[in-house]
């Protein structure tokens, strides 16, 4: 992949679909070694790790990627199957992540919920009592 790939689409807006579109294909995997294969796990790794140290990023994981992955799509109203879909979880690993790491004491979400419950509010009449006369 051309290393100004993810540069383009910070600077244009240009989405990857946009920019894988524009390589050339080697493989039926957009992932492949020298030899236009797809990676095995062992290559994956190396390349992962040589990654993070040009970027100079430790401590992160491929899957603290995934994790993301799946705390955003959520964010951005995904239901669990499209997560799953898209993450390579299964529907119960996805649902687990959400609930066990993610989502969880987060204030934009309870933020969210108070502000759809005071929206129903409004919409709804209240009734006063009545005022008994002296």
């Amino acid at each position: 992949m051309p290393s100004g790939c993810f540069r383009v689409r910070a600077a244009s807006g240009e989405t990857l679909a946009e920019c894988l579109s524009q390589i050339p294909r080697r493989a039926t995997t957009i992932l492949t070694g020298q030899k236009g294969r797809p990676w095995t796990s062992h290559g994956f790794r190396t390349e992962w790790r040589k990654a993070c140290q040009r970027a100079g990023i430790s401590d992160v994981t491929f899957h603290d990627l995934r994790g993301t992955a799946v705390t955003r799509l959520a964010r951005a109203d995904c239901s669990v199957p499209e997560i799953a879909s898209l993450t390579g979880h299964s529907l119960a690993d996805a649902q687990a992540i959400l609930d066990a790491h993610y989502l969880g004491g987060r204030l934009e979400l309870a933020e969210a919920a108070m502000s759809r419950r005071e929206k129903k509010e409004a919409r709804t009449e209240t009734v006063k009592p009545g005022v008994k006369p002296e």
